[in-house]
């Protein structure tokens, strides 16, 4: 939840932050003013007790073309958590943006890096603004730091080209838990956003799915990916040492399992992905029982966040998901509320409704956990 914990302390821990995965679940994500944590009641237990005070989730509104709506008016929203409508605050201020950029650089998507190399001269204007400010992070088996946080364009553009392919890793999950820890160092009045340009798998991370996602929503941070085709990749992949193949592009089959278009949301759904369907899948995140979403963490970070999945085929098609980026980010709605339900334990359901207005869809945060007293 956005700019109400700071999460600073327990980064620069991070030896042993993956230990207290057990608690973290038990936590409320959304919380202000957090207690130390109890005592042990039991042998190796960890419990942690924590109260809900704000609340904050982005809302993106968008008629059936998938265009934004504006000029709604406050006393059109109505919040619902856990199906008790909460009295809301409605902001259309733009806080200003501090955003990561995850490039996956994996010898997997070499053929991919040049189109990617070329958007940044398209982060300033259309993304972050002119106060905004964006990092540029590069992972294979490694995480790289090519870019600390600054509004200067010729630097963002100058880190995008300095990545180049390397080991054949990724290491996704572990690049989103360090892009929300560098996030979560900056200014509370900010907006926090990572940007992960990279395949939807992931390939030798040390973090589990779970923690990293619990770690996201702890520091305020929202998720959007522009997913690389495992089709574009697989297909202009080159060929391993020793081994040639003769046949032409359109006869190289695709992987067992995998789908031929880069958005798996819209193929699996039809749709933006509303939260409401997504809930049942994320609480089985937490507990390890949705295998799926393992294979495609790059979905259960965007929705469990409130972030979209973006795809390209072309560098046209990077160049447009950059903009339908930006025109999202710039249009959202902000909601605060002071939950009336904090008695209640567990998995806390957030749905949105706009009243006065046909055919829209709504996306938000599909929810956030809370610890029993």
């Amino acid at each position: 939840m956005r700019n109400v914990l700071e999460t600073r302390n327990v980064w620069n821990c991070m030896p042993t932050i993956r230990w207290m995965a057990a608690g973290l679940l038990a936590a409320t994500l959304f919380a202000q003013g957090q207690q130390p944590p109890a005592k042990p009641e039991t042998s190796g237990d960890v419990v942690f007790h924590q109260t809900v005070e704000f609340v904050v989730t982005p809302v993106s509104v968008v008629d059936r073309e998938g265009n934004s709506v504006d000029s709604l008016k406050p006393e059109q929203f109505h919040l619902f958590d856990n199906d008790k409508e909460q009295d809301i605050k409605v902001d259309v201020a733009f806080p200003p943006i501090s955003m990561v950029i995850a490039v996956e650089c994996s010898d997997h998507v070499e053929t991919i890096l040049p189109q990617i190399q070329k958007i940044g001269d398209m982060i300033q204007p259309i993304v972050i603004g002119d106060q905004g400010e964006a990092a540029v992070m590069a992972f294979d088996s490694r995480i790289r730091t090519m870019q600390d946080f600054t509004s200067d364009t010729a630097k963002i553009t100058e880190a995008l080209k300095r990545i180049h392919a390397g080991s054949s890793q990724s290491r996704m999950i572990d690049a989103v838990e360090e892009g929300a820890r560098m996030l979560s160092s900056r200014p509370k009045n900010r907006r926090r956003i990572i940007l992960l340009v990279s395949e939807t798998r992931d390939k030798s991370s040390e973090a589990r799915l779970k923690e990293t996602l619990i770690a996201v929503q702890i520091a305020n941070v929202d998720v959007y990916t522009v997913d690389i085709s495992r089709m574009i990749t697989t297909v202009m992949a080159k060929a391993d040492p020793g081994y040639i193949d003769n046949r032409p592009p359109a006869m190289t089959p695709m992987p067992s399992g995998y789908p031929a278009t880069p958005n798996t949301v819209m193929q699996e759904t039809g749709s933006l992905g509303g939260s409401a369907e997504f809930v049942p899948a994320m609480v089985e995140v937490f507990r390890d029982a949705k295998a799926i979403f393992k294979q495609n963490p790059s979905e259960v970070f965007t929705r469990g966040t409130g972030g979209e999945q973006f795809g390209f085929m072309r560098q046209r098609g990077l160049e447009q998901a950059i903009e339908r980026l930006g025109a999202d980010l710039h249009s959202q709605y902000m909601i605060s509320y002071n939950p009336n339900n904090k008695d209640e334990g567990g998995f806390h359901q957030i749905l949105v409704q706009v009243a006065g207005v046909k055919d829209v869809k709504v996306r938000t945060r599909p929810g956030y956990f809370l610890g029993a007293k």
